[in-house]
């Protein structure tokens, strides 16, 4: 069974009904319906709820010494090549295949994202790297280090051809979906060890002091605040479309305020979110352009 069908032959109890099933029939949220499903289903495990209360302080107060150590030995023990082969072998032991699932679609999304926005200013010249990940191996040739990368140098050179060439963001009267994928996206099937348990956010907490651990203080510092770009992203969406009614849930705040590393782990459930609405409702304007103007 899969996660959709999970919900879908779900029985209802008036007397006891499910806060997951109620989430996950709510449509007032654009969120693609296999992912969300996916993500529901994850939250309603076991490790969710009682591994993630008792390891998330403990990796929070990781986060902490690690800042201490990293202040008194800031080269130590930093390699990207050294984490992200850790960040592999932990996901295709450890991690669910739902959460597993949500990862790679999230890179896979916000290449297509960042795309439209380039599709959709007209006059303007950004190099892409687009990151399109369909299972865990990508994850070993520093995947997580160059999605950062790749969001930071996208925002500064967009700017920068803004502002050169006297443009500005604004309305589409036509828009360009070419970069949107509506069909679903192409994830092959993904370890589904006995060991494979841990649940997105508690392996997103469990990872994040690992992260920190092989990088260096700059390097973490800029992913932790790149979490705080989401409303910068939506923004730019929302004045190329016209309409920020449904972008109300992009809460990652105000990126000219840093917040603390230690809570990273939770913002970063927070931006995967925030992207999976941002293509949702792409793909819904995408859906609705066809059936408007049918091809033939």
């Amino acid at each position: 069974m899969n996660q959709k069908e999970f919900f879908e032959s779900m029985p209802h109890d008036k007397r006891d009904p499910n806060p997951f099933l109620a989430v996950y029939l709510d449509q007032s949220i654009p969120f693609n319906r296999a992912a969300k499903a996916a993500f529901l289903k994850d939250a309603s495990t076991w490790s969710r709820q009682f591994v993630l209360p008792v390891l998330r302080p403990l990796a929070r107060l990781t986060i902490l010494l690690i800042q201490l150590f990293k202040i008194l030995v800031p080269k130590k023990l930093t390699s990207s090549r050294m984490l992200h082969k850790v960040l592999y072998h932990g996901m295709k032991t450890f991690v669910s295949p739902e959460a597993n699932y949500l990862i790679l679609r999230h890179f896979y999304l916000g290449s297509e994202i960042l795309r439209f926005i380039k599709d959709n200013v007209p006059g303007i010249e950004i190099e892409m790297n687009p990151l399109k990940p369909t299972n865990l191996e990508p994850v070993k040739d520093d995947l997580f280090l160059i999605h950062d990368l790749n969001l930071y140098n996208f925002i500064i050179n967009l700017n920068k051809e803004l502002e050169t060439k006297g443009l500005q963001l604004e309305k589409q009267l036509l828009l360009n979906f070419d970069a949107i994928t509506t069909t679903p996206i192409p994830i092959e099937p993904l370890p589904r060890r006995w060991t494979n348990k841990l649940d997105l956010t508690t392996a997103i907490e469990l990872f994040t002091p690992i992260y920190q651990l092989f990088l260096t203080d700059n390097d973490f510092w800029r992913a932790s605040n790149s979490l705080q770009l989401d409303e910068t992203i939506g923004m730019y969406a929302s004045k190329i479309i016209g309409n920020n009614e449904r972008l109300a849930l992009i809460v990652n705040k105000h990126p000219m305020v840093p917040l603390p590393t230690y809570g990273a782990g939770f913002r970063l459930v927070l931006h995967g979110l925030a992207t999976e609405q941002m293509h949702a409702l792409l793909v819904e304007l995408k859906e609705k352009l066809q059936h408007t103007n049918p091809v033939g």
